[in-house]
Order: structure tokens, then sequence, then C-alpha cells
């Protein structure tokens, strides 16, 4: 009997079965999904609760205070949403190169140079020059700066096939020390006793938000993300770089111009870490003091894992990070816990997402076994 014999209660019958079905799977797996995203950091908490504990203090007066400080004090929410942008451009680089299958692990050295590079070019071009052209020059100066120091881990790994995480970690070592000398011999603000660059105004750096002192670089890395996740997810390129990813060696069998590919994933990367370092200094900091290195690369790598490489939970994840962040900066004042407590928790959350990996991969393996 055809649907067409069948009675009209009986087609929309198995129209709202078939619906339901699917609704269910799709639920199974945004609920799978979100078990792993989430997972790890409520067990990460735990993990780092237990740790302040044997150091003495109290897990949910400290996270409260985070809380309060990061998040629910107007002057900390504009400082959660300034921090977000540079390290949102970190996470669009990082997106771009773990989608293609490359392990990209230098962008300290890309951010700083973008930043020295960048805060040397904005306090040294003529007052005739329009704040807005220095500010527009200036980022793109970043952006090519932190471009310019992926190429020789690029080239080796295009044409000579060496793995990328140890060129990369030996050019981030390279350029914060290359930063750093820059500071102290070729930029340095002869006017101050500590060793920095000169300083660029605060009303010649980049524009704030509706009349809050949040940075206009939250807009530029809430840009980026979305049009890296769009690259990748909706266009031909973004879909070439991912077969590059998954397979390389197919990737060449079947056409595709890999070494070319390659570059091309370097010079995004990096030149996004780049225009990050050139976003913080000339939207927040206004200069760079010697020896100065927040590590905002290795900080997010985590977060961007954490949201599977998709661009709009890696926003979720870098806010939560930047409430993290800009609170337990206050609570190391005011609780005595260390500043750096917060790359404990990031650390501890590395650890469990890989464990977690390792378990839900397990389960798939057995699950295929069984089927």
């Amino acid at each position: 009997m055809t649907d067409r014999a069948l009675p009209p209660q009986a087609r929309s019958g198995s129209w709202i079965d078939a619906l339901s079905a699917r609704l269910t799977g799709r639920t199974r797996r945004w609920g799978h999904a979100l078990l792993l995203a989430l997972g790890p950091v409520l067990a990460s908490l735990l993990i780092t609760g237990l740790i302040l504990l044997a150091l003495g203090v109290d897990p949910l007066s400290y996270y409260g205070y985070v809380l309060r400080r990061g998040l629910l004090s107007p002057t900390g929410l504009e400082a959660t949403l300034t921090r977000m942008g540079p390290l949102l451009l970190i996470s669009a680089g990082l997106i771009v190169s773990f989608r293609a299958g490359i392990w990209n692990l230098g962008g300290d050295g890309q951010f700083l140079l973008g930043a020295v590079f960048s805060i040397a070019a904005a306090t040294a071009l003529p007052d005739t020059v329009s704040p807005s052209w220095v500010l527009l020059l200036c980022l793109i100066l970043g952006a090519a700066l932190g471009a310019l120091w992926s190429v020789i881990p690029a080239l080796l790994r295009a044409y000579q096939g060496v793995n990328e995480i140890i060129t990369t970690l030996m050019m981030t070592f390279l350029g914060t020390s290359l930063a750093n000398v820059m500071v102290k011999l070729v930029f340095l603000d002869p006017e101050t006793s500590v060793p920095q660059t000169r300083t660029l105004p605060v009303a010649d750096r980049l524009p704030r938000l509706f009349d809050t002192t949040v940075s206009s670089g939250l807009l530029l890395g809430l840009i980026a993300v979305l049009v890296v996740h769009l690259m990748m997810t909706r266009t031909a390129f973004g879909l070439r770089l991912r077969v590059v990813g998954a397979n390389a060696r197919a990737a060449l069998h079947a056409g595709l111009p890999v070494p070319r590919l390659t570059i091309a994933v370097f010079a995004l990367s990096a030149g996004l870490a780049g225009l990050g370092g050139a976003t913080e200094v000339l939207g927040i900091q206004g200069n760079v003091r010697a020896d100065w290195n927040p590590a905002y690369s290795l900080g997010v790598i985590p977060l961007v894992f954490l949201a599977r490489f998709n661009g709009y939970a890696t926003i979720a994840f870098v806010f939560l990070f930047s409430i993290l962040s800009i609170g337990a900066e206050s609570a190391a004042r005011r609780m005595g816990v260390p500043n750096y407590f917060t790359f404990v928790v990031v650390a501890v959350l590395l650890i469990v997402l890989a464990l977690a990996e390792y378990i839900d991969q397990r389960r798939r393996q057995n699950h295929g076994k069984g089927s």
C-alpha cells in the first residue's frame, strides 16, 4: 500500500514519527557535544577547588569573588569584554590552523612581534598623518609581522615535511627574545626609567564602544572569528583546508596544491595572532614593556579544542576564560591566591579535556565493535 492510499491520519503520523526520531537523534548529538564541552570545565573547576582547599582558601568564596569582579560589576564586565578582543583574534587563527591539521604553537612570538612593531610605528609616524590611518596601517603591520614570522615553519612543513610543532615553538622562543631586544635597544623610550616603548596617547588609541571603556578590538575579534567560521564551513577554500587537515596525502593525490595551502594556513593563523598583538597595544596597553609576555596563545589553545573548532562556541569559551582571568587578577590581590592560578586552571582543563577525548574515542570504538 502506498502513502497516497493511507488515511490522512496515518500519513501525518508517519511524518510525526519521522520528525520525532530526527529531533531525538539531533537532541542526543547536541547533548553529547554539550557534555563533552561543559564536562571538562566543571571537572577542572572541581579539581582546582580541591587545590584551593589544600592551600587554605575557600573555593566557593574564590570563585564567587572571581564571578563578581569579572562579570557582575560594570567595570569588571567592561574589562572582560576588552580582554576578549586579542584572545578572539588568536582563537580565529588557531581555528584555521587546527582545522587544516597544522599545529601553529608559535602564537605568542607572533603576538609579541606584532605588538612591538605596531606600537613602535604608531608612536613614530608624524602627527600630520590622520590617527585613523595610523591605526589602520599599524594593524596591518602587526598582522604582516605575525605572518612573516611563520614563513620558516611554513616552508619547512610545506616542502620538507618538518614537524611544525618543533619549529613554531622554536620560533616562539626566538620571537619573544627578539621582541625584548627591540624594546630595550631599538624602540626604547629615553624619557622613562623603565625599559619600554614610547606610549601612544589614549586619545589616539582604538576607539571605545558605546561610551564605555570597552576597546573596539572586541569588535575586530568577533568579526574575525565569525568570518573564519564561515570561511571554514561554507567556502570551497575552507573545504580544501579541511581536506588537507583530514588526509594530506589524499589531498595531494586529488590534485590539491598542498604546499601552497599549507603556507596560506600559516600566514592566516600567524597574521591573526600578530593582529591580536597589535590590537592589544593599540587599544589597551598603549606601550610594550621589556619582558612582557601575557602568553595568551597557550591559554587559548584548550578553549579552541573545547569548542571543537566551532567559532560560535569559541566566543562563549573565550568569554568564560576572560571572566576567569580578570576576576583572578582581583582575587590575587584580595584573597592572596597567586595571579598565575588562572593558568593552573587552564592546565588542569587541558588534562581533563585530553582524558575526556580519550574516553569518548574508546566509547566510539567499543560502540562500533558492538554494532
